[in-house]
């Protein structure tokens, strides 16, 4: 019998067979112009192998993918190929699953990576995580909830969606240092029928990879997206705190946190600081998108 030791990406365009992407490979810029960062795909797992296309196939959702501008595999310089370690160069382009968790009373959930972690530590997120050989989108995204949060989903008790594709690199930037982590995250949209409170009452975070969560109204991740513009007026008309549940000392504390710490965005160069990841933003504007057509 095949083992499988992770899921990895596979491309196909106009219906060549999925080719194993290779980890200097930009799958955003196999599907769009090289001045552009997005394009439209087709997606789903077969066999163990996560594909995306520019074509529909068997099972598949058709969504956005999108990439930053600053990406450093789309940046990478020619040539440079033999200054990566060959362990590096042989990982391919791994997947995670990221669960965009709404309470029926429209907040939602992130979560701060612990400060220990290897990649994006301290950097606000959705709960979410690698995909296990043989499991679907959805099931490796509830797994990954509740190792995260302690929150068990249900049959009955929630509805999802895929709300689109992220291509990222970690380091987030070239000048920072070489990339080591290339992934393609897909955010499921999960719909609880709970409200915020009841959701909360159930928290419990794995201190191994979460130091902290928060659940947001849909007016401050309105604030969190276009923050890189107009954070200066952004400020002026949201409150300057707001309450994160935070691990101190093995228990949770109620704590105020300042909201500018949601508004930071990647340095362009230097130390990495506490901030919402550009993924996420991303991932958020498209959950904001949703919002006129889940209200009618």
């Amino acid at each position: 019998m095949e083992v499988f030791k992770k899921v990895l990406v596979y491309l196909s365009r106009e219906n060549s067979l999925p080719r194993c992407a290779n980890f200097l490979q930009s799958v955003t810029g196999e599907f769009c112009a090289s001045q552009e960062d997005k394009a439209l795909v087709s997606c789903g797992l077969d066999r163990n192998r996560f594909i995306i296309s520019d074509r529909e196939f068997c099972g598949s959702s058709r969504v956005l993918l999108q990439r930053p501008s600053f990406c450093p595999i789309k940046n990478f310089p020619e040539g440079q190929a033999s200054s990566l370690p060959q362990d590096v160069i042989d990982r391919g382009v791994d997947v995670g699953v990221a669960v965009i968790l709404q309470s029926i009373d429209t907040k939602v959930l992130l979560t701060r990576r612990a400060a220990n972690l290897h990649t994006f530590p301290n950097v606000w997120v959705p709960p979410g995580g690698h995909i296990e050989p043989h499991e679907q989108l959805l099931d490796a995204g509830r797994r990954e909830l509740a190792e995260e949060t302690g929150l068990q989903l249900q049959e009955g008790s929630y509805s999802c969606s895929l709300l689109g594709l992220w291509e990222s690199v970690f380091p987030p930037v070239l000048t920072v240092g070489p990339p080591k982590r290339h992934h393609v995250v897909a955010y499921l949209l999960v719909l609880s029928r709970e409200p915020q409170l009841q959701l909360q009452a159930r928290l419990c975070l794995d201190r191994t990879e979460v130091s902290a969560s928060v659940w947001l109204e849909p007016g401050m991740v309105a604030a969190m997206v276009d923050g890189a513009q107009n954070s200066g007026k952004i400020l002026v008309d949201l409150p300057p705190t707001v309450e994160v549940a935070e691990l101190c000392d093995g228990a949770v504390k109620a704590t105020m946190f300042p909201v500018s710490k949601f508004l930071n965005t990647v340095p362009a160069a230097g130390v990495d600081r506490e901030r919402v990841s550009t993924g996420t933003r991303y991932a958020l504007q498209l959950w904001l998108n949703t919002l006129p057509q889940l209200n009618q």
